[in-house]
């Protein structure tokens, strides 16, 4: 099992990241927008911790994960179950700002929260491709349950092969994910296996965020 506690500079965030996110594509948001995200920058900078958590099991998981991802996985030698998240402090932040009403700030800490779990998986991709350099080994895209033909309700199985290290995440009974703004998921390791870009058309999920960030600009 390897963990790590992250930092908000860590992650490389740019004003561009998070604009996108907010569904600005090819322009900026306002002035006061633009500001009011600065601010919430500001703030989130001096106490985020977001974590990653990952093992890697010799054998491929019992999960029923549809034809897509089962084709992107072939050839691995290895596989990698991650969880990442953004923490229970960013949640509790967020209630904060629910609490006093500001649906703006309410609208910028949601698009962050969501580019924070991205970009942990990022930086957790990075350690695992470090990881096993040593083998010249190399590792897929990582594959999350939700999307792709992978129902949701398979982080019931996922989950439990952590043994509850889970950087503090739980699941409702519906399977969500509680920090929400969290990412868990499958990654194949291996001589012969590469990351691709994201085959959009292979998938028919229409609110994918991988679908939102290549195609709706």
């Amino acid at each position: 099992m390897t963990e790590k506690t992250l930092t908000y500079d860590e992650l490389k965030i740019t004003l561009a990241d998070i604009y996108e996110q907010m569904g600005y594509h090819d322009a900026q948001p306002d002035e006061a927008t633009q500001q009011e995200t600065q601010l919430i920058i500001n703030e989130v900078r001096q106490w985020l911790r977001p974590q990653f958590c990952y093992l890697v099991v010799p054998e491929q998981p019992d999960f029923d994960m549809g034809k897509i991802i089962l084709r992107q996985l072939r050839g691995s030698q290895a596989y990698v179950l991650f969880i990442c998240t953004s923490g229970g402090e960013y949640e509790a932040y967020q209630q904060r700002l629910k609490d006093q009403g500001d649906m703006v700030r309410v609208f910028i800490a949601d698009a962050l929260g969501s580019v924070i779990a991205e970009k942990t998986a990022d930086q957790m991709e990075c350690h695992l491709q470090e990881s096993i350099e040593k083998l010249h080994w190399h590792h897929t895209n990582r594959f999350s349950p939700g999307y792709c033909g992978w129902h949701v309700s398979q982080q019931q199985r996922l989950f439990p092969m952590f043994n509850e290290h889970t950087c503090g995440v739980r699941l409702t009974d519906s399977s969500l994910m509680v920090p929400i703004k969290s990412v868990s998921g499958i990654i194949g390791i291996g001589e012969k296996v590469r990351k691709l870009d994201y085959t959009c058309g292979l998938c028919d999920f229409k609110q994918c965020y991988k679908r939102k960030s290549k195609f709706a600009k």
